[in-house]
């Protein structure tokens, strides 16, 4: 499955967490380092608007599907993939690092939440060893200085993985920047995880999301934020899913 926006071609070319895990294990031994995307359909409605969103998309080495609509369109299109949401990825890509001895660093939201989510790791995946923690001041700009000197200390902190807490578009752009300034780095951005890992946010429980309705617990709980994206979205749905249709042609 892929999304074209003009020249910016985003495919999903990981279908599944086994193949991402597998794939993150193989860089991880060799020292090669990744930028992985989750995408979603806020994610689609930002690439449309946002040159520099698709030009840091395009640049990811692993995108999966973070989102049930992700995984329809997929179908669509004739090529199945799971559902893979970046918040589930941060302790299986815990464990993996603490299984072949790569340090982790923390990159965004607060420090308290950064203090908060770390304990949460340290409790769930013993041996893990977590590097840095970093959480950027409001108006953090990707392509400023500033975030060259953030890659350059998750570099040498010894980290091969970074998390990236920072929301769309900031994270990706960061870790599209991270594969040229920090290149044995691995970059997962994975939006709210720690925030979640915190306490900070609350996710959905597990029988909303077994039946695919995580998005109206969520525009629920905070419903002036989020209806007007989640309207956002369904508007691009339908071009969207012809799209689909003539890649399964």
């Amino acid at each position: 499955m892929h999304f074209a926006y003009g020249p910016a071609l985003i495919r999903v070319n990981m279908p599944d967490r086994p193949t991402l895990l597998a794939e993150a294990r193989r860089r991880f031994r060799s020292g090669q380092g990744f930028a992985l995307a989750t995408i979603n359909l806020d994610h689609l409605v930002k690439l449309r608007q946002d040159r520099a969103f698709r030009e840091a998309y395009a640049a990811q080495d692993l995108v999966v599907a973070d989102g049930n609509p992700i995984v329809w369109l997929s179908r669509l299109a004739g090529r199945r993939v799971g559902l893979v949401a970046g918040s589930d990825l941060v302790i299986p890509l815990a464990q993996l690092s603490a299984q072949e001895g790569v340090g982790i660093a923390l990159v965004g939201t607060t420090e308290a939440a950064l203090a908060e989510a770390a304990d949460e790791i340290a409790r769930r995946v013993p041996g893990c060893r977590i590097t840095l923690r970093i959480a950027p001041p409001m108006g953090f700009d990707p392509d400023s200085a500033a975030a060259r000197d953030l890659l350059h200390q998750v570099r040498d902190s010894g980290a091969g993985l970074c998390f990236l807490a920072l929301g769309a578009p900031k994270q990706e752009r960061l870790a599209a920047r991270g594969r040229q300034e920090a290149p044995g780095v691995g970059f997962a951005s994975i939006g709210a995880g720690l925030d979640f890992l915190a306490g900070n946010q609350r996710r959905a429980p597990e029988w909303v999301r077994r039946i695919a309705m995580e998005w109206a617990w969520r525009m629920l709980s905070a419903p002036k934020r989020l209806v007007p994206r989640y309207a956002r979205c369904a508007a691009i749905l339908p071009s969207e899913a012809v799209a689909a249709l003539k890649q399964r042609r």
